[in-house]
């Protein structure tokens, strides 16, 4: 399998941003259920504006983020841009018989996330200074987290559909996951997990334009509880960074999932229907959050 996947800096800090975007560009191996085994590396920057000495130590950090993925970069590509992006291109294998794919959910399925959601907010809120370096810790640590442990767990669990959680936020892809099917997911919102003060940063109006374009998107597409509030909707299309698994399976397969040692939630149902989403406060849904790296609101 190749995949390819680029972004802005999300944090200050040079290495930790390359740490972060090798982390994500990975995902999409991770999300087929797949093994990273090389990537080059692509980065685009002005050079009146970054020394070598930056893109070098964004470099220094995606290969450290390989070296924990088991994976070697072999070289890369560079072009001139006004601003700054770096991400891979990932060659993996996969066992055929065993790949995770984005349809697939059946009726009776649960539905499990991986990570919390609030990172798209709180690195928009860096940028607008409204959270200094310090504040985002929880957040880079979540988004340093690697999915192989959790795309581990999701195949050898018999998961039926999975896909990772990334720019297009939580709805969009559990959107792309039901669209043309017989099925609809209903999704708990008391049941996902946020990182901290992520609802505290949506208020004071830290949004990124992109969870505004991934709502519009979504329109007509989603069902919503209705009181389900204009920043509660913001807040579960809001674009992530190196975010979770979204993963579907059966009831019956929790405990051989859980068995991993992961962090996770379980975020809803799926049932027979038309290719929708529908988010209410509360279905009753049991959450389980094992081993929780971070604080989550």
């Amino acid at each position: 399998m190749e995949t390819v996947d680029v972004i802005t800096p999300v944090v200050n800090d040079p290495f930790t941003f390359g740490l972060i975007s090798a982390a994500n560009s990975l995902s999409d191996v991770y999300a087929m259920g797949g093994k990273p085994l090389t990537a080059l590396a692509i980065v685009g920057f002005s050079s009146c504006d970054y020394e070598p000495a930056v893109i070098k130590e964004i470099l220094r950090g995606a290969i450290e983020t390989l070296d924990r993925a088991g994976a070697i970069l072999m070289g890369g590509h560079s072009f001139e841009d006004s601003e700054l992006k770096f991400g891979l291109s990932v060659t993996g294998t996969v066992d055929i018989n065993r790949i995770l794919r984005t349809t697939g959910a059946t009726p009776g399925d649960v539905i499990i996330l991986t990570k919390p959601i609030g990172i798209g907010v709180l690195t928009t809120s860096l940028k607008g200074g409204k959270l200094k370096d310090e504040d985002m810790k929880v957040a880079v640590e979540w988004m340093l987290t690697l999915n192989d442990k959790a795309s581990d767990a999701a195949v050898n669990s018999g998961a039926t559909s999975a896909t990772d959680v990334t720019g297009f936020g939580l709805l969009g892809h559990a959107y792309n996951m039901v669209r043309d099917s017989s099925v609809d997911f209903i999704i708990d919102q008391k049941a996902i997990p946020v990182l901290e003060r992520t609802r505290e940063m949506i208020a004071s109006g830290m949004v990124p334009e992109g969870a505004y374009n991934n709502l519009k998107f979504l329109e007509g597409k989603i069902e919503y509880h209705a009181h389900l509030s204009e920043e509660e909707r913001l807040l579960l299309a809001d674009p992530q960074t190196s975010g979770g698994l979204l993963i579907t399976m059966q009831p019956n397969k929790i405990g051989t999932f859980g068995s991993y040692g992961i962090p996770f939630s379980v975020i809803g149902r799926v049932m027979e229907g038309s290719g929708k989403i529908k988010v209410e406060k509360e279905i009753g849904t049991a959450t389980i959050f094992l081993t929780p790296i971070m604080k989550t609101e």
